[in-house]
């Protein structure tokens, strides 16, 4: 057990503890550390870039999220059942997982560029050109859409696991009650996947609060800051403005929401088994 409590050690314990440290510290480069106590936790609450930063990741977590599970859930309804070439266009559903978020960022990069894109340039056909990257609301849109493509799969996968996983004599003694496909989903198939739905829904929140690489590579937190979600800002405050000891405290604050976020999540699961 000793390489695994070394590996703890260094790359858990002290990185959470050191960071917590430095959360107290005015940590300015080129300038002697002072001691500030809780001052960078209390003024993160009056930074409006803060507050804006938090607003616009809430916008990217109520779209996106929603969206994921709605598409999951539709494909895998699809997807379970006998259609021709099933398994291949599974196959093709899954190709955006094995991308890195880098990776997505890139792509969206030509995709959506707005001088001679593939978008731009259908839409040219319309008469039609939107300033992708250039709009604060279409950034974020574009920002979405690369999220949105790229973990949907994951939550299909899951949803389609847990359908095939589903008794099928409780689907035939319902089909002798009820041929509408409407009131078998609402009454048999969602109360049963209600567990992994939550599962599903609080996998993906702790992933989209993180989102960073997507938003770095695309927009760049732009145009200005419209898109700036707040792991971005906090990247921006400690590793571009050097401002390390408030970095640390937006880092903690951001750990300590997701722990009540998780602990509730994990409440409602015990009641549910219960």
């Amino acid at each position: 057990m000793l390489p695994a409590v070394i590996w703890v050690l260094v790359f858990t314990i002290f990185p959470l503890f050191y960071s917590l440290g430095l959360s107290f510290y005015n940590i300015v480069l080129g300038m002697p550390p002072q001691f500030v106590g809780f001052k960078n936790f209390i003024g993160a609450f009056d930074d409006y870039k803060v507050a804006h930063a938090t607003l616009v990741t809430l916008i990217f977590i109520a779209v996106a999220i929603p969206v994921e599970l709605v598409l999951g859930m539709a494909l895998a309804l699809l997807f379970n059942q006998d259609i021709p070439g099933r398994k291949y266009f599974r196959t093709i559903l899954t190709m955006p997982l094995f991308f890195t978020p880098v990776a997505i960022g890139l792509l969206g990069l030509t995709i959506f560029y707005e001088e001679g894109g593939p978008i731009n340039s259908l839409l040219g056909l319309l008469g039609i050109k939107i300033p992708w990257l250039s709009h604060p609301t279409w950034a974020m849109v574009a920002v979405l859409l690369a999220e949105i493509w790229q973990w949907t799969p994951f939550v299909f996968l899951i949803f389609l696991a847990s359908l095939q996983g589903l008794p099928e004599e409780i689907y035939e003694s319902a089909l002798l009650d009820s041929s509408s496909w409407w009131q078998i989903f609402r009454w048999i198939t969602l109360p049963m996947l209600q567990p992994v739905i939550i599962i599903t829904l609080l996998l993906r929140l702790i992933e989209a609060v993180k989102i960073f690489d997507i938003a770095y590579t695309l927009t760049a937190g732009g145009p200005g800051i419209a898109t700036e979600v707040y792991s971005l800002f906090i990247y921006r405050t400690g590793m571009k403005f050097f401002n390390l000891g408030y970095a640390s405290s937006l880092a903690y604050l951001l750990l300590i929401g997701m722990m009540i976020v998780v602990t509730f999540f994990f409440k409602r699961m015990r009641e549910i088994y219960e």
